[in-house]
């Protein structure tokens, strides 16, 4: 039975909202959980976090409602497993590319005999207390999800998406973009055709499409919506701290000015 409801909202294609953390620090994580989001993933691959500082995230948004993910560095089945057993609920893996690559990523996340994670007492099984129940129930809770950044991607998506394991895929518009050779142009006709690709593909296997809105706007999430995207991730603790004191200075020195 799925009690995560991260992978339950993925396996029924239902909409989600989560945001990724960057900074190590556990009270962003308590504040960002006590924000309301849904699930909160800890960048591992472009933030300096590592697998201590992780827990330390985790236990910030423990008891909050937040469900901790984390995006690995890469591919790697340590990687994986090593943020599994630090208490994440699910992973993000980027750059896979083909569907050798996706049942990597789902065989790392996986207890044999569906994968080769490897047993042991952490964090995740309260260093051994929930051992039996946690081994029983692990397979079906943990969410994987494959990030699809490169056109070589988007031409595999079908075969990527029949990797029993894989919950669903997460868009990353930049890196795609910078695939299709106009890095940054994520509006770009060639960039929307790319996800509507997945986003078709994501409807015949029965699987979720997410997409990183970087720049959170009430036209970005409604048109993210509208095309079908249902694992969506807003902002980033990072955008959402530059544009607010960006956004109070603005205030502050517009009020200033008039009085001179």
């Amino acid at each position: 039975m799925i009690t995560n409801p991260v992978r339950k909202a993925l396996i029924e294609r239902k909409v989600t909202f989560g945001t990724w953390i960057q900074l190590p620090y556990a009270g962003i994580a308590e504040i960002l959980a006590n924000a309301g989001y849904e699930w909160i993933a800890a960048d591992c691959e472009h933030a300096d976090i590592d697998m201590k500082e992780f827990i330390e995230l985790a236990r910030g948004m423990h008891g909050r409602g937040a469900m901790p993910l984390v995006r690995v560095r890469e591919n790697d089945t340590l990687a994986i497993r090593r943020m599994l057993d630090g208490g994440a609920e699910g992973v993000i893996v980027p750059l896979v590319n083909t569907a050798e690559q996706a049942r990597t990523a789902v065989a790392a996340a996986k207890y044999p005999p569906l994968g080769i994670r490897g047993y042991c007492f952490s964090r995740m099984n309260n260093y051994g207390e929930d051992f039996d129940q946690y081994a029983k129930e692990a397979n079906d809770n943990i969410a994987v999800v494959v990030m699809i950044e490169s056109k070589k991607a988007v031409e595999n998506i079908d075969k990527i998406l029949a990797v029993d394991g894989v919950d669903g895929v997460l868009i990353g518009p930049y890196d795609m973009s910078g695939s299709y050779g106009i890095p940054g142009q994520t509006s770009h006709p060639d960039i929307s055709a790319a996800c509507k690709a997945v986003i078709d593909a994501c409807c015949r296997a029965g699987k979720s499409a997410g997409l990183h809105i970087v720049k959170v706007s009430p036209k970005a999430i409604q048109e993210a919506l509208d095309a079908g995207f249902t694992f969506i991730v807003l902002g980033a603790d990072v955008v959402f701290l530059s544009e607010a004191a960006g956004n109070v200075l603005k205030t502050a020195r517009s009020i200033l000015e008039p009085q001179k």
